[in-house]
């Protein structure tokens, strides 16, 4: 699969549904508001490392996906990056229980891409209704610099290459 959108374009708009971190969500009975980000407006004039997941909570994306993220939070900054965030096809609630899991508190935003609508603008969605997931989002990562893509690569195969934060991060 080869997306759509390229280096030097500007990312398509579009709109995400998270649950903001608060610390009444430490409480595993609370769930949370869900509100929007748009990412015109909120990621105007930031560096912002997006990777996507096909699931939370599924064997790779929660294993050898999101784990190094956390773990080189610090170095993501250093590199002067403003934001990272996961996106995923999950609804918000399961993005913040995943979130909540991992103790992110909002330093990896979990965005909800519903039916990977967003990530299909680009051409990083895929069918694995094979099986009984539906469209989900492809697992790729994008670095984007005031909107503009300065790196875009989506998995080849079912692992974690491209997307993974060592890459990510060579590429800042």
């Amino acid at each position: 699969m080869a997306p759509t959108i390229k280096l030097g374009d500007t990312i398509p708009s579009g709109v995400f549904t998270y649950v903001p971190y608060s610390a009444e969500l430490d409480d595993h009975s609370a769930c949370g508001v869900p509100t929007k980000l748009d990412i015109t407006k909120d990621w105007k004039g930031k560096k912002v490392v997006l990777f996507a997941v096909p699931g939370a909570f599924t064997p790779t994306c929660h294993v050898n996906h999101l784990p190094p993220y956390i773990q080189k939070y610090d170095e993501f900054k250093a590199k002067g990056v403003d934001v990272i965030a996961v996106v995923a096809a999950n609804d918000a609630f399961v993005m913040s229980g995943w979130g909540r899991f991992e103790k992110l508190q909002d330093k990896i935003l979990t965005l909800s891409d519903p039916n990977a609508e967003w990530s299909a603008k680009l051409g990083l969605s895929i069918d694995l209704s094979a099986l009984a997931f539906g469209t989900r989002t492809a697992r790729y990562a994008i670095i984007l610099d005031d909107l503009v893509v300065k790196y875009v690569d989506v998995e080849p195969g079912t692992g974690v290459t491209v997307s993974g934060a060592d890459v990510v991060l060579s590429k800042l």
